[in-house]
């Protein structure tokens, strides 16, 4: 569901009908139960936990911390770009936990291959032109649990880094808060193309440039680390 909004937003963006997408400035979606949750706890001192001094965290709301000038913490607003994340976080979530929860139930036998006990832990597939009975041993559900554990990750780690960079750090002054990137999760994170745009591709200077700097030892880690991402694919 959350791809097809994306692809919903991403034509409506290339028509040139902004007020036909889901975005908080026109077809809005917001996610009150994680709003509902962020205001439960902020006023949780003075109604679920009435011994409680103060919130359990300032991202529930409440009044901006700075250190040195910059921001260590605020209150985080969420919207429908927001809700359209969160589900994508639902879906890899229930796929990791899906394919854990069917190699464990269906280890010892299924209606593909019943004397699956006594082929073992693992064992060689015979392809598509002989049944298709690729990625049935328990061994493969564990390769392909830890792979959608890998995606969980990388979208919590994609959407975490935008989402601070836009919303709470950055640096404040007299005039108010300025944020590292102007608080554009809002505007650009409900489309693909403004992942791939304001995100990836606005950032990758700073990988590029980082390699005849003093931090081009984390460039060359993160270069390292991609290609060992790209080079797991050969093994699916």
């Amino acid at each position: 569901h959350s791809f097809g909004l994306y692809i919903h937003n991403d034509t409506m963006s290339a028509l040139g009908r902004p007020q036909d997408m889901f975005s908080d400035t026109a077809i809005q979606l917001q996610p009150v139960f994680a709003q509902w949750i962020q205001n439960t706890h902020f006023l949780a001192p003075q109604l679920t936990a009435p011994n409680a001094l103060a919130a359990t965290s300032l991202t529930w709301g409440g009044d901006l911390v700075a250190v040195g000038g910059k921001v260590a913490m605020m209150p985080i607003s969420l919207g429908t770009s927001d809700f359209m994340v969160h589900h994508i976080h639902a879906f890899t979530i229930h796929v990791t936990v899906l394919i854990l929860l069917k190699g464990v139930l269906f280890s010892r036998s299924s209606r593909l291959i019943p004397d699956k006990a006594n082929l073992g832990f693992r064992f060689p597939c015979d392809g598509p032109g002989r049944g298709g009975t690729c990625q049935v041993s328990a061994w493969d559900h564990v390769f392909l649990g830890l792979f959608w554990m890998y995606n969980s990750l990388s979208i919590v780690i994609f959407h975490f880094s935008w989402k601070m960079q836009s919303d709470v750090w950055g640096t404040v002054t007299a005039s108010g808060v300025s944020h590292i990137t102007g608080g554009n999760f809002a505007q650009s994170a409900n489309t693909i193309n403004g992942w791939l745009r304001d995100f990836l591709w606005a950032q990758s200077s700073q990988v590029i440039q980082s390699y005849g700097s003093a931090l081009s030892a984390y460039g060359l880690i993160f270069l390292g680390a991609h290609f060992v991402w790209a080079f797991s694919l050969m093994f699916l």
